[in-house]
């Protein structure tokens, strides 16, 4: 068997003073896969993502990312880990309104070294690679890059987050209900954008949402709950 991107094993988290929120006795994500994870409110999802990423660490059990064993590293360990190899999309997509959107796509890069070689590898430089994501993820305008981000619409500033989410190649995306604001067919034609990036990347892509019509899409498609053997009243 192939080392898994991630792999969970007797994971166990709750917040001081809670019930236990996270019980999850395994959980594999494989190199190059997409996968759906249905996670509605209460189910632990926003959670499990701060664990994936290092943010918390939990209460028992074993994280690994890459191999690594997150849970052995110190707080600054895991925050240049996360950096260097997870890409996020979030649900209100977090961009600095008062960067360009040139800038926010390179940001990853000022933070990761090797996310800015392997930019500079792939494309030449920074720069042209995030020129080149956000043309591959239909922001062709050249004059969109100068401008701030708070100008963009909704779909536009969606692009902009996941270019800066893929820059530099990182081994995972998590994406966290980044189309919760689209109809459909707009929804759907990201996600192949998406699809489409992460593959020419080599990106594996947890994508986190609770709309199940989406699932279809993906290459595996599971519902948090059927992970996480705790009762879960409610998110924190």
């Amino acid at each position: 068997m192939t080392q898994a991107l991630i792999e969970l094993s007797h994971l166990s988290f709750s917040w001081p003073g809670h019930p236990q929120l996270l019980d999850i006795p395994a959980f594999r994500l494989e190199p190059g896969q997409t996968l759906f994870l249905k996670g509605p409110s209460g189910s632990g999802k926003t959670t499990l993502l701060g664990l994936l990423g290092g943010v918390q660490k939990p209460d028992s059990g074993s994280i690994r990312l890459l191999g690594q064993e997150l849970t052995a590293l110190a707080a600054g360990a895991r925050d240049r880990f996360r950096v260097d190899h997870t890409g996020y999309i979030f649900q209100q997509f977090n961009l600095l309104p008062f960067l360009s959107v040139r800038e926010n796509v390179e940001l990853p890069c000022h933070f990761s070294k090797l996310r800015a070689r392997r930019a500079a590898q792939r494309h030449g430089s920074v720069e042209k690679a995030a020129s080149t994501l956000l043309a591959h993820l239909g922001l062709t305008d050249p004059s969109l890059l100068g401008r701030r981000a708070d100008a963009l619409s909704i779909g536009q500033q969606q692009r902009v987050a996941a270019a800066r989410a893929l820059i530099g190649q990182p081994e995972l995306v998590i994406a966290d209900e980044p189309t919760s604001a689209l109809d459909y067919d707009a929804r759907e034609a990201f996600i192949r954008l998406l699809f489409a990036e992460c593959r020419e990347a080599g990106a594996s892509l947890l994508f986190v949402s609770h709309d199940q019509s989406l699932a279809p899409l993906f290459d595996r498609h599971l519902s948090l709950a059927e992970l996480n053997r705790a009762a879960a009243p409610c998110e924190v």
